[in-house]
C-alpha cells in the first residue's frame, strides 16, 4: 500500500537527517539571544540553524493535556545544534512527551531589511511526524527564515476527557496540537527577529494533516493576526468539505475518551480518573494508534478509540472550515493550494458497485467519467475516485471559496515523477507527500545519488514559486512561467508535471464537478 511506502520513505529520511546531524562536527558556532535565553547555533554553507529550542514547557505530569504554558528562562547559553525527541508516536525514532520545540534556519549573512518567514507544520493523520525530515536549509538559503515544530499528537494531543472541560472551564479543551502550533506562533511573533526574520511576513504552510492544520488557523479566531499568507498542501484532517474528512464534536471527542479510559481499566469521568489517565505511560497512551490504523479507521468508518482528531471544541475551532468559508469567516489572507494528480484517499470499496454506489443518484455518470470503457481495475479506480472525494475536489472548493472573499488564490496540481522512477509502473505520478521533495528543494532525499539535473530543475522551480509568495504574497517572478489566479470561470490548474510547470484546462474538471454536485446536496 501506498501509505506503508510514503510513511517507510519518511522514516528513511528522519533516520538519514538525525545521523547526518549527529555525526557532522560543526564548522562555527552562532549565538542569538530570544526571550528565554541565549542560543548557540551552527553554521552550515550559507546557512545557520538553531534546532530543539523549547517554546513551551514540558507538557508532563499534571500539564499532560493542558494547554502549552510558557517556557522557563536559561542561564548560560543552550546548545541549538542537535533536533529534540519527536512526540510520542508508534514511529521508531527518538521520541519523548517532552518534544514542544522548534527549530529555526536562517541565511548567515545579515540584510538590511528582516526576511520572510515561512512557518512548516508536518502532516501524519495527527498522529506521527516530525521535524528532522524536513530540513529548512535549502529555502533558508533563497533568503527566507524557516521554522518547523514538534506538536502533541493522537490521544495525547487531540482528547477531550469530560475531567478536562471541569479541570479548565476557561481554557480551550482537546486540540492540544493545534494549540502548541498555536504556542509555536506566538514564539514566532515574539522572537523571529533574533534570527534576522519579519514577525509582520509569516507564512504558514503544510502538507495533509499539517495542510488540515493550516486550515484550523485560518478559521480560528485565536489564530488571526500571526501570519499573512498560507500554502496548503494536500490539506487533510480536515479539508474544506465538511463530509470528506469529519471533524470531531465535542461531545463525540469526550465519548471515545471515556470509552478509551474504560479499555484501560479506568471508569469514570471526574478528578480520579484523570489522574489515572495521567499516570498512564505515554508509551501506553500511543499503542494502536499508528498512522496506517487511524488512516484505515477512517476509511471504514470504525476510527480509532480514543482518536479524536480535529475537534470542534467552541473555543480553538467554531466550525467546521466549509462553514466559515461559506460565510467569509476566515483569515483574509493570499492563499496557495494544491494537491498531487496520485494523491491519497479515504474509503472503501469491494467492487466496482460499491464504488460507483458512493455517488447515489450520479452512480451512472460517474461510471462514464471514471471508468468509459469497464476495463480500469478497481484499485485504479479507489484511487482516482478516493482521492478526488478526499483532497483534490475539497481543495479546489476551498480556492473558489477564496475567490469569492476576494482573496487572492493560486490552485496547483502536482504530477512531477523523479527521472530514475520514471521506468517503474508503480509511479504514475507524485504520490501523496512527495511533493514536499521539490517544495521545500531536497530531491535528493528520495533517489540519493540518482537525482538528475531534471530532478534539481523542478525542485528549484517549486520551491521558488513557494521562496516568491512568503516574500511577495504573489509566486510570480523571475523568469518562471506565469501562474494565473484561481478563476472557476475558466478553471485552469498549474500543474508541475515532467515537462515543468504548465498551465491548462484542469482534465479533472467532469470529475470535480460531479463532485462538488453531489457535496452541495449533502449540506
Amino acid at each position: 500500500m501506498f501509505v506503508d511506502r510514503s510513511r517507510k520513505f519518511l522514516l528513511f529520511l528522519a533516520a538519514a537527517t538525525w545521523m547526518t546531524f549527529a555525526s557532522r562536527l560543526p564548522a562555527a558556532d552562532d549565538t542569538v539571544r530570544i526571550d528565554s535565553g541565549m542560543l548557540r547555533g551552527e553554521r552550515s554553507g550559507t546557512v545557520i540553524s538553531f534546532k530543539g529550542i523549547p517554546y513551551a514547557a514540558p507538557p508532563l505530569g499534571d500539564l499532560r493535556w493542558r494547554n502549552p504554558r510558557p517556557v522557563n528562562e536559561w542561564s548560560g547559553v543552550k546548545d541549538a545544534r542537535n533536533f529534540g525527541p519527536s512526540y510520542m508516536q508508534t514511529d521508531d525514532l527518538p521520541k519523548s512527551e517532552d518534544c514542544l520545540t522548534l527549530n529555526v534556519w536562517t541565511p548567515a549573512k545579515h540584510f538590511k531589511t528582516p526576511l520572510p518567514v515561512m512557518v512548516w507544520i508536518y502532516g501524519g493523520a495527527l498522529v506521527h511526524g516530525n521535524t528532522p525530515q524536513y530540513p529548512g536549509g535549502q529555502l533558508a538559503a533563497q533568503r527566507v527564515v524557516f521554522v518547523s515544530m514538534n506538536y502533541r499528537m493522537g490521544r495525547l494531543g487531540y482528547f477531550a476527557h469530560p475531567a478536562l472541560i471541569e479541570e479548565s472551564p476557561d481554557e480551550p479543551v482537546g486540540n492540544y496540537g493545534y494549540m502548541d502550533q498555536l504556542a509555536a506562533l506566538k514564539w514566532v511573533q515574539q522572537n523571529i527577529k533574533a534570527f534576522g526574520g519579519d514577525p509582520n511576513k509569516v507564512t504558514i504552510f503544510g502538507e495533509s494533516a499539517g495542510g488540515g492544520s493550516v486550515m484550523a488557523h485560518m478559521i480560528s479566531p485565536l489564530s488571526r493576526g500571526l501570519f499573512r499568507g498560507v500554502i496548503l498542501q494536500s490539506p487533510g484532517i480536515p479539508t474544506a468539505r465538511a463530509r470528506s474528512t469529519p471533524l470531531s464534536s465535542l461531545e463525540e471527542a469526550e465519548k471515545t475518551a471515556l470509552d478509551y479510559a474504560a479499555s484501560l481499566g479506568i471508569e469514570g469521568s471526574g478528578a480520579d480518573a484523570l489522574a489515572a489517565l495521567r499516570a498512564v505511560p505515554a508509551e501506553t497512551l500511543t499503542e494502536g494508534a499508528s498512522a496506517p490504523e487511524v488512516l484505515a479507521g477512517m476509511s471504514t468508518g470504525r476510527p480509532v478509540i480514543g482518536i479524536s482528531g480535529s475537534i470542534i471544541d467552541g473555543r480553538f475551532l467554531l466550525e467546521t472550515p466549509e462553514a466559515a468559508f461559506a460565510a467569509g469567516r476566515q483569515a483574509p489572507v493570499p492563499v496557495i493550494i494544491g494537491t498531487n494528480n496520485r494523491d491519497r484517499g479515504i474509503g472503501q470499496a469491494a467492487t466496482k458497485d460499491d464504488l460507483f454506489q458512493l455517488f447515489g443518484k450520479y452512480a451512472a455518470q460517474a461510471r462514464t467519467l471514471y471508468d468509459p470503457t469497464g476495463q480500469e481495475p478497481l484499485d485504479e479506480l479507489k484511487q482516482q475516485v478516493f482521492a478526488d472525494k478526499t483532497l483534490v475536489e475539497p481543495s479546489r472548493h476551498l480556492a473558489d471559496e477564496m475567490l469569492r472573499a476576494g482573496q487572492p488564490t493560486w490552485w496547483y496540481r502536482f504530477s512531477y515523477v523523479a527521472e530514475a522512477l520514471r521506468n517503474d509502473p508503480k509511479w504514475k505520478g507524485t504520490p501523496s507527500v512527495f511533493e514536499i521533495l521539490y517544495t521545500l528543494d531536497i530531491p535528493a532525499a528520495l533517489v540519493k545519488d540518482k537525482v538528475s539535473p531534471a530532478d534539481w530543475a523542478m525542485a528549484a522551480l517549486a520551491s521558488a514559486y513557494w521562496v516568491e509568495f512568503a516574500t511577495k504574497g504573489d509566486p510570480n517572478g523571475g523568469s518562471r512561467p506565469k501562474w494565473p489566479q484561481h478563476d472557476p470561470a475558466t478553471d485552469k490548474v498549474i500543474d508541475f508535471s515532467n515537462d515543468g510547470a504548465t498551465v491548462g484546462a484542469d482534465p479533472l474538471k467532469p470529475r470535480l464537478d460531479l463532485w462538488q454536485r453531489y457535496w452541495e446536496e449533502q449540506k
